[in-house]
């Protein structure tokens, strides 16, 4: 497989995209692989932030510079590096501070509106959704925030409400569509027929998490026999990575 090729992994807020992205970048298939972070690329709206849930809505595709990532990744396929911004979820600021990310094989893009963004679909090479009910991802996402990003407990269901519920199903829900995989109810299923071998490392990697987990579930299928055929007949579980 010669140059960078880019998956995208979406999702509601909660879905496991970054537990998903993981689990590729630890596999022996990807051993030539990058994250790359939808959340990098927040505008700094610390000046305008008056609590959560308040007038300003991050879940809306305008608080991302979708450019600049569709930037990024042009060149990343062009094998030059790029500067990716920091930004701090504590202050809603973008940092001075930027990481030197350099092209690799494979290039995973995580989160929850990139598959909405028209700039940004020509540049994946393989796109998968991970459909996750809506309680789950707000458990989900209430521990994450108040855990790891210094939120109130109240702060995150006030914004969830407000405003995640309502971009998810505006946005995020709707742009599934463009996905060619989909992780639905702990299985994986085949929304577009792909021979590349891209497609082929992603199948491997899942085949090889589930044998791990439950190799009672493989069966007679083979790592070496996954051709199209071969998973719309057989769904893996998926419940390890959601």
């Amino acid at each position: 497989m010669q140059g960078t090729y880019v998956v995208a992994i979406a999702g509601g807020s909660g879905s496991g995209k970054t537990t998903l992205a993981k689990k590729l970048f630890a596999s022996s298939d990807f051993n030539d692989c990058v994250i790359l972070s939808q959340d990098s690329y927040y505008i700094d709206q610390s000046a305008r932030f008056d609590g959560d849930g308040g007038s300003v809505n991050f879940d809306h595709p305008s608080a991302l510079e979708f450019e600049l990532l569709a930037d990024h990744l042009n060149e990343l396929k062009a094998g030059q590096s790029v500067e990716v911004p920091q930004y701090d979820f504590a202050s809603h600021k973008r940092c001075l501070e930027t990481t030197r990310l350099h092209p690799r094989r494979v290039v995973i893009v995580d989160g929850t509106l990139i598959l909405s963004q028209k700039v940004l679909l020509p540049l994946f090479d393989e796109a998968i959704f991970l459909e996750v009910d809506e309680t789950t991802r707000f458990q989900r996402r209430l521990r994450r925030d108040v855990e790891e990003r210094g939120r109130t407990p109240e702060g995150v269901r006030e914004q969830f409400y407000k405003q995640v519920k309502l971009m998810h199903d505006m946005f995020v829900e709707p742009s599934k569509l463009a996905s060619s995989l989909i992780v639905r109810q702990s299985q994986l299923h085949v929304q577009k027929e792909s021979q590349s071998p891209l497609r082929a490392m992603i199948l491997n990697a899942f085949h090889d998490s589930m044998a791990d987990s439950n190799p009672s579930r493989i069966g007679s299928l083979g790592r070496s026999a996954q051709s199209e055929s071969d998973v719309n007949s057989v769904q893996f579980g998926m419940s390890q990575f959601i």
